[in-house]
């Protein structure tokens, strides 16, 4: 059964041919601020990338984002690069409901990193993971209007199911729509619906 427990329980690390992932930790504020700002210009659609980060708040985001990976709340993994270490974006899974049992998957990736498939190498790894932990659906919920985001997760192999129209409040305080997309643990991996 899925539970805290078993987020508890999950691997503090995941490698792939290409990347280490691994839970946040203080020392990683460095590399997150510098990601942050300079990525600014696609993150207008999350609450946290309005603005640019200093070394005070992006020390709090990794703070805050260990200890709730600390408190059986959600999975958070921060992607590099094996080679060099270069940071290449952050991903979570989030907002379980452990009696389905489903769950979202969120991912940031590093602008400077984009068009080589890391992220989506790193996602598919946090896909298998929440599969493999019991999942049996991983959901992913885009602003409408984030069409980087949607397409990601299209390609992904997440299907689109529809649109919930004034459901949240964007950054700027509008009302805006989410697009749901989910996949579900029976259905083919990511690697074998794109080829890669």
């Amino acid at each position: 059964m899925t539970n805290a427990d078993t987020l508890l329980a999950a691997p503090r690390a995941l490698y792939t041919p290409r990347l280490r992932l691994e839970h946040p930790r203080t020392e990683h504020a460095a590399v997150v601020m510098d990601s942050v700002n300079a990525s600014l210009p696609a993150l207008r659609c999350i609450g946290w990338g309005q603005g640019a980060f200093d070394a005070r708040r992006a020390l709090r985001m990794c703070e805050l984002d260990r200890a709730a990976v600390a408190a059986g709340e959600c999975l958070i993994y921060f992607a590099f690069e094996r080679d060099g270490g270069a940071f290449v974006g952050n991903l979570d899974l989030h907002s379980f409901a452990f009696e389905v049992p489903r769950c979202e998957i969120g991912y940031v990736g590093d602008v400077r990193r984009a068009g080589r498939g890391l992220m989506f190498e790193a996602a598919t790894a946090v896909l298998r993971l929440g599969f493999a932990l019991g999942v049996l659906r991983i959901e992913a919920r885009c602003d409408a209007r984030n069409l980087r985001a949607i397409h990601f997760a299209e390609r992904l192999g997440m299907q689109r199911e529809g649109r919930l129209r004034s459901h949240a409040h964007d950054p700027q305080g509008g009302l805006c729509d989410d697009v749901v997309l989910a996949l579900l643990r029976d259905e083919p991996p990511p690697s074998a619906r794109t080829g890669r």
